[in-house]
């Protein structure tokens, strides 16, 4: 059952289910059908976002979430957005968000997002992430925001001096981008958690000093599985940010450019193909891939090779690899080419999110005191 937003009148019935907190309290979120999909009544909602910062996802953004996105469309009332605002968090090329933008909108159609069973939208599109932000930031203690980890670790890498107040808040801005569409589940990686505790946080707080207003959020972790590490150091996540481009499976590379990658990818001592993530992290890497990639357990991959070497992996690997995600780069090249498709699927799904999102704010402005906009 999706909670929707409740109004500011009662011309829908509503109705009050029990939230589970992390400690095991109760909290009653009272909540009211949304108008704009009868199917939100009958499917739990799930809202997830990604950073338009790359010039192409990568395999492990694929299989560690995109993977999870695309399946959650058949039984979830899915919002997926590209996260603009939060890019802009850090010095960026305006010229360069604004296609980056647009490329991981057609990346994420190319994966297997189909506009007409989710709700595909940029961020800055739907300006009630940040009004929502803005009363959530009053809400949030000075010393609660500072105990996020990944402000700690990203200030860290770019100098404490140049760390923006954007960075600071944007967990604050995160819990809005979740709480404006009142999301049953959120599927986050480990690293994420803590952000997901402060919405919760949050919105209890905000439900206890104002009134049932919001869902608590439950997470869905990602499948260990799903993790992917460096190439070229396998004892690091791969991430475009902190790998060099060796590590690094661009989707959107020449397939060559992919398959030389996996042909040079650090291994470890033996030539023995066999799953032990502490003593053999190299090849486990390229097993977990291989087995993500062609739907079978890593128990499966280890019995295949039996009796072969790592280079007999590696070139299995690379056919799979390549076979899997020309594709996908054809479709996203075909996608970037048609600029009036990209709108169309955008406009839409603006105002598909805006639609939801108005009347979670507009109950927030009126549980707050805030004087209703007659205009």
């Amino acid at each position: 059952m999706v909670g929707g937003s409740p109004g500011c009148a009662s011309a829908h019935a509503r109705q009050t289910r029990q939230a589970r907190t992390s400690a095991g309290e109760r909290a009653f979120v009272t909540m009211q059908p949304m108008p704009h999909d009868s199917q939100a009544l009958r499917k739990p909602r799930v809202l997830s976002g990604i950073q338009p910062t790359a010039d192409s996802f990568h395999v492990g953004n694929y299989l560690g979430a995109l993977q999870s996105w695309v399946a959650m469309q058949d039984d979830h009332d899915a919002f997926y957005c590209v996260v603009d605002q939060h890019a802009i968090t850090v010095e960026h090329d305006p010229a360069l968000l604004r296609r980056r933008t647009l490329l991981s909108v057609a990346q994420l159609m190319a994966a297997g997002l189909d506009p007409e069973r989710c709700t595909l939208f940029v961020q800055s599109h739907v300006p009630e992430h940040a009004q929502l932000a803005w009363v959530l930031s009053c809400l949030t203690g000075f010393g609660e925001a500072s105990r996020m980890t990944q402000f700690k670790d990203k200030a860290g890498k770019g100098g404490a001096d140049r760390a923006t107040v954007g960075l600071f808040t944007y967990p604050i801005l995160q819990a809005a981008d979740i709480l404006l569409y009142q999301a049953d589940h959120v599927p986050i990686g480990e690293d994420q958690r803590q952000h997901l505790e402060l919405t919760r946080d949050l919105a209890q707080r905000f439900n206890t000093r104002f009134g049932p207003t919001f869902v608590l959020p439950s997470a869905a972790i990602v499948a260990p599985t799903a993790k992917i590490l460096d190439l070229a150091n396998p004892k690091a996540k791969m991430s475009k940010s902190a790998s060099a481009p060796a590590g690094v499976l661009d989707l959107l590379d020449e397939p060559r450019v992919n398959a030389k990658k996996i042909r040079s990818a650090v291994t470890d001592a033996g030539r023995e193909v066999t799953a032990d993530p502490e003593g053999k992290p190299g090849v486990t890497n390229l097993m977990t891939m291989l087995a993500a990639l062609t739907q079978r357990s890593v128990d499966d991959v280890q019995a295949y090779f039996v009796g072969r070497g790592y280079g007999d992996l590696k070139k299995e690997l690379a056919e799979v690899f390549v076979e899997t995600f020309e594709p996908f780069r054809e479709r996203t090249l075909a996608l970037m080419n048609d600029p009036q498709t990209l709108a169309g699927v955008l406009a839409d799904g603006a105002g598909r999110a805006r639609r939801v999102a108005r009347n979670t704010l507009e109950a927030v402005y009126d549980r707050v005191g805030f004087v209703p906009d007659s205009g």
